[in-house]
């Protein structure tokens, strides 16, 4: 992931951000259309609208003291659950069988990506490697106008979904980081094309990838969301369009694209089964707290 593609998706992410600031200060503010009911209803189910506290929008900060700094704790107090979670679940006894499949399917993979990658043409990756990055940064795009939505319509399933949605990239982003700067993969095109490891020096190696993982993780929750086939299909569609554009674009090797999937699909899911809110969605089976 290059700098110009890592600044639309952070781009992205932060205009639901900044126009939820928008909204809360004024109620009037009108930055993006409202969605079509049609689209808000994938996300909205027959009983998802919950009673706002009094004064929670539009009120004045001398109203509610020290509201935005324990909102803080509870947000960071929470994101470090969720990390602890995230790294300690590969080492639970019940994952174990899951961890020797998953590495011996990797090895299996890596030792096969040389020849994987020769074997490509060399034509139309420019295509490939466009069609990629408009898949995840659209993905970005679509949940973050449905928090938009639901932040203006105080559509609670849908400001959930935008909101697991960012908690979920910010949990992968670091697991993205770590893994970047641990393996240094080299990608197909550089150095002898032989997807050296600890190599490349940077956050723009080639293992896990990037694309791959954040499209995932960003599908997941939408899937999750929502629980509708054709959402799933769309979802997970575009997705597995993502990865296999990294691939044929020549930017990643198939072991790159495939770990980098299945951790974007496991952070997004764990995530959900952690924060959804129980009768929002016929997928969550977390019990009310």
């Amino acid at each position: 992931m290059n700098s110009q593609e890592l600044r639309g998706l952070v781009l992205s992410l932060l205009v639901p951000v900044l126009c939820t600031n928008a909204f809360s200060q004024n109620q009037s503010v009108t930055i993006l259309p409202a969605m079509p009911g049609a689209v808000s209803a994938v996300f909205r189910g027959p009983s998802t609208s919950f009673p706002m506290p009094t004064g929670s929008v539009g009120a004045p900060s001398s109203a509610q003291p020290g509201t935005a700094s324990a909102k803080l704790a509870g947000a960071v107090k929470r994101f470090g659950k969720d990390q602890a979670d995230i790294y300690s679940a590969p080492f639970g006894l019940r994952n174990l069988k899951w961890d020797t499949l998953v590495l011996a399917g990797t090895a299996g993979l890596i030792a096969t990506d040389r020849q994987a990658s020769r074997a490509l043409p060399t034509t139309h990756l420019d295509r490939s490697r466009n069609l990629s990055s408009a898949g995840l940064i659209g993905t970005a795009g679509t949940l973050g106008g449905l928090w938009i939505h639901g932040m203006k319509t105080d559509d609670e399933h849908a400001k959930e979904t935008g909101e697991l949605a960012l908690e979920s990239l910010a949990n992968t982003a670091t697991v993205y980081t770590l893994t970047q700067f641990i393996f240094g993969r080299e990608r197909p095109a550089e150095g002898t094309g032989n997807g050296r490891f600890w190599t490349h020096n940077g956050l723009n190696s080639s293992f896990p990838s990037g694309h791959a993982l954040f499209t995932w993780t960003l599908a997941s929750v939408a899937a999750h969301e929502s629980a509708r086939p054709w959402v799933e299909w769309l979802a997970y569609g575009t997705a597995a369009t993502v990865s296999a554009t990294r691939y044929t674009g020549r930017l990643h090797y198939p072991s790159d694209v495939v770990v980098g999937s299945l951790i974007g699909y496991l952070v997004g899911t764990h995530i959900f089964q952690s924060r959804c809110r129980p009768g929002l969605s016929s997928a969550c089976h977390r019990r009310h707290s």
